[in-house]
């Protein structure tokens, strides 16, 4: 015999509640009246024929089909409304209920059971369901199918009891629309948000055809076409759709999706998501720049060598001369010995400059934050005008005056492991750089191209921060550096969709790589923290 029974706890007296709470560490409290709960007594003839059991107007079933437990138990849904951890990267897109089988010898945890979740409204990026694991104080994703068609998602899990939700990766799109492209001819796919080598189920929109492909492109631009979820070679279009359709309604199964090195899957850790970024960097900071509130730190005033940071104050102290930019000026070798008492003159990132070759103050400028030149940073001091120890007096008191006392500079370059700060001090320096355009233009700009006036020789110089390529940010500053002794070093600006910038500067990173994904990391980070999404 089946007996049921529902509670709704927003105005039921804490003694009865006492009979619906959970024990255990996750458990609703009895006092706590916001939460909403549901119950039910599954007897042994029901568990034999199987049972759904759906609470809250079927906003989450769970399908327990013969054999799934194997006695009788009752079985406690919560809808929660409590301050919880969420994880970072992801939007939720529903409540958080818990569920418990209150005879836990009843279930064999081998034997994992469907649930159903319903999200309410409309949403085209990529869902799963994920539960809370106290063990990681995260949240870990459970194998999710979306029925964007129904509004809900279903997901195998072989827990007794836990935290779950449904939430969606905010950009990954996978309702939207596809074309073709001619290329290898065959089941392929070029994805702007799954890694190469993931494997998609592609619908037509009416999901009456799909076809099962593999991603081993990039594209389409999504600044280009908004509503493009994937792109399909022409052997995979014709699959679901005539050629002649040019562009279709799809929707995206991911069936496979390849994690990274470290064993991330589209950025979450194979141990969960946290409400804050984990990162090795040696430190960091990541700041609102109009409010001047820290969104994020770790050892944020550490001091430690900033490396090519240094080129930032150096080109401001310059501009403050009020040089002509059109200005020509002749190359002098004895600039890039400045360099060499810091390192190998094989070790040092300079400009390839013949002695006596000419090129303007713009080109020294742009040569000197584009590709970091460490030659042409000691040129500018030159043509200040200034002497070369008071320009470094100049660079020392500008900080000083901003109360970024942590930094000092010994040189103009960076090659020195005394020119120090902390990422705090240098997000303040660089809210305060960045106010002249012409920094900003250069630090961001992705290559340089210029012919020396003198020899008509073509010089062709890439920025060294790799995030400004991607074009996925509206990256509004930058500078790298790197020395052995500072390790991996970067500053980053970006504008959101407001407009608002946020400030992010990672130092001591172990190797490059690191470097820009962990600074990628902040940047995602501090503008959903600021409420300023790109």
């Amino acid at each position: 015999m089946l007996k049921i029974g529902k509670k709704s706890i927003k105005t039921v007296i804490a003694s009865v509640l006492a009979v619906f709470c959970l024990s255990g560490p996750f458990m609703a409290r009895s006092d706590d009246r916001s939460n909403e709960y549901y119950s039910i007594r599954l007897d042994k003839p029901t568990i034999a024929k199987g049972y759904t059991v759906a609470g809250f107007g079927a906003e989450i079933k769970l399908s327990l089909v013969p054999g799934i437990l194997s006695d009788a138990t009752g079985v406690e849904l919560i809808k929660l409304d409590e301050s919880l951890p969420m994880p970072w990267q992801l939007d939720r897109l529903s409540p958080v209920y818990q569920f418990e089988f209150k005879n836990k010898a009843a279930y064999d945890n081998h034997k994992p059971f469907y649930i159903q979740l319903s999200y309410g409204e409309k949403n085209d990026d990529y869902k799963q369901v994920f539960f809370y694991d106290k063990n990681f104080s995260a949240w870990r994703p459970l194998p999710t199918t979306d029925h964007p068609e129904i509004k809900s998602v279903r997901s195998l899990i072989h827990l007794p009891f836990a935290r779950i939700a449904v939430f969606s990766y905010p950009g990954v799109m996978t309702v939207g629309r596809t074309s073709w492209y001619k290329y290898k001819g065959g089941n392929f796919a070029a994805s702007p948000d799954f890694p190469k080598n993931s494997r998609l189920r592609v619908f037509n929109g009416d999901r009456s055809k799909f076809v099962d492909v593999t991603v081993n492109d990039y594209g389409p631009d999504r600044g280009l076409f908004p509503d493009r979820v994937i792109d399909l070679d022409r052997t995979a279009f014709a699959k679901i759709a005539p050629l002649g359709a040019g562009v279709v309604d799809v929707t995206v199964e991911p069936l496979y999706i390849p994690p990274d090195g470290d064993g991330r899957i589209l950025g979450i850790p194979k141990n969960g998501s946290g409400e804050s970024p984990s990162v090795d960097l040696g430190s960091a900071v990541v700041m609102d720049e109009s409010t001047g509130r820290i969104l994020w730190s770790k050892n944020a005033e550490a001091v430690r060598p900033l490396a090519s940071l240094t080129k930032l104050v150096a080109v401001k102290v310059f501009l403050d001369t009020k040089p002509t930019l059109s200005r020509v000026v002749a190359y002098d070798k004895r600039d890039e010995e400045y360099n060499y008492e810091y390192c190998k003159p094989w070790e040092s990132a300079k400009l390839s400059l013949s002695a006596g070759e000419t090129l303007t103050v713009e080109d020294l400028l742009y040569a000197s934050l584009v590709g970091s030149a460490n030659n042409t940073i000691e040129t500018l001091v030159r043509a200040s005008g200034l002497k070369r120890e008071d320009f470094i007096s100049k660079m020392n008191d500008w900080v000083e005056s901003l109360g970024a006392t942590s930094t000092r500079f010994k040189e103009p370059t960076g090659l020195s492991p005394e020119n120090v700060s902390s990422a705090l001090d240098y997000a303040i320096i660089t809210k305060e750089v960045l106010v002249n355009p012409m920094i900003q233009k250069a630090s961001t700009m992705p290559e340089y191209r210029f012919t020396a006036i003198s020899t008509g020789k073509a010089y062709r110089i890439k920025n060294t921060d790799n995030l400004i390529r991607t074009n996925n940010y509206d990256i509004t500053g930058s500078k790298t550096g790197y020395l052995d002794e500072a390790g991996y070093c970067l500053m980053v600006r970006v504008a959101g969709s407001d407009g608002r910038n946020v400030i992010v500067v990672t130092m001591g990173a172990g190797d490059r790589a690191t470097s820009f994904y962990e600074t990628e990391e902040l940047i995602k980070y501090g503008l959903r923290r600021s409420g300023s999404l790109y």
